[in-house]
Formats: C-alpha cells, sequence, structure tokens
C-alpha cells in the first residue's frame, strides 16, 4: 500500500456520508498514515480553503498561487454546517460544509443546480494505536457532474474541458488529475502535523 493509497478493504468498507450521494457514478477513496493523535490532525482540516489557508495541494492550480498555509490559524477553527470553505479564491457556492464532529468527520459537498450535490467529499480521522491517525478521504461523484464552469482560471479551463468529452474518457481523466492533487494535499497534509507534533 502507497502513503495515500486506501487499502482494499478501506476502499470498499461504508463510511458515514456515503449516503448524501446515492448513486454515484464515481467513488475516490485514499487514505495517510500521520504520526499524531486525531485531534492535532483536525485543526489543518478546519481551516481549508482557497482564500483561507488553502488546500495544500498545488496551489498555483487550486489557490491562484498563494501559498498554502504552514501553521494554524485559530480564527479559522470554528466550523460549522453550511459554511463555505471555497474550492477557488472568491467561490460562494463550494464547498459546503454539510457535516462536521470534529475531530472526527468533516464532509463537504458541491451544490447542483437542481438542488442536490454534485460532489461529497469526507475527510474520517480514526485513531490507530496511541499516536497515531489513519486519514481516509472520499469522494462521491453524482451523475450530473461536472456543470461548465465559466472562468478564466486554469481549474475551471480543464472542468470545462473535461465536461465536453465522453464520460468514460472525462471519469479516467478526472481520476488522474484528482488523484495527483490530493495524494500532494495529503502527504503536505502529513508533513504540516507531525513537524508541529514532534
Amino acid at each position: 500500500m502507497g502513503v495515500c493509497t486506501a487499502s482494499p478493504n478501506e476502499r470498499r468498507r461504508a463510511m458515514p456520508a456515503d449516503d448524501i450521494i446515492a448513486g454515484p457514478i464515481a467513488v475516490f477513496t485514499r487514505g495517510i498514515t500521520i504520526d499524531a493523535p486525531p485531534d492535532c490532525v483536525w485543526p489543518w482540516l478546519a481551516q481549508l480553503g482557497a482564500g483561507r489557508t488553502g488546500w495544500y495541494s498545488y496551489d498555483h492550480i487550486d489557490n491562484d498561487g498563494i501559498p498554502s498555509a504552514s501553521v494554524i490559524i485559530p480564527e479559522l477553527q470554528n466550523i460549522s454546517v453550511s459554511d463555505i470553505l471555497p474550492a477557488l479564491p472568491g467561490a460562494r457556492d463550494a464547498f459546503v460544509v454539510a457535516r462536521v464532529s470534529a475531530p472526527h468527520n468533516l464532509v463537504l459537498t458541491v451544490p447542483g443546480r437542481a438542488g442536490g450535490p454534485l460532489v461529497s467529499r469526507e475527510f474520517l480521522l480514526e485513531p490507530k494505536g496511541n499516536r497515531c491517525t489513519r486519514l481516509l478521504v472520499r469522494g462521491r461523484v453524482a451523475p450530473e457532474w461536472p456543470p461548465l464552469p465559466m472562468g478564466t482560471r486554469l481549474i475551471e479551463r480543464i472542468y470545462r474541458l473535461l465536461g465536453r468529452l465522453p464520460r468514460p474518457l472525462m471519469l479516467i481523466l478526472a481520476k488522474f488529475g484528482h488523484g495527483l492533487m490530493e495524494r500532494c494535499m495529503l502527504c503536505r497534509i502529513k508533513r504540516r502535523v507531525e513537524a508541529v507534533a514532534k
């Protein structure tokens, strides 16, 4: 199992937010083990969002080139259902906090025009042993995804292109690209948490 790879059991297992999108066209589950307890990992998740502390991924793609934070920001720690953790700087509709149970579970959604979610993204923190956390991230994608964004940012142009491709090819490319971004995010969260927890 790789550094940011979910085990076969983790990919098959039920997670609390699976009910948000009942008939997904794709499900992506990734995981990483962090050498710190969940309450040390949670603050880094609570402050996620472009224009907040970033997504700890490739900042030139999802944070307008602004480096993701390398410290915990106290004023960004209180999040509630319906809060927006922007997917991109200035976004006002995605990601929406759908469920929050600190320090164990954070569920974000991207709302669709018809009212239901297009995407759910769940961050589940489970203690492992005395001082470790298994962080699982699961994305579920509704059949209506993707919308066709109108912006000019690189990621918006990519989504526009994906939306015009045949569905099987779109899903393969989206899974690959999203996998690169999410692996980067998980590894950078791990590095930040472990550097502070030492």
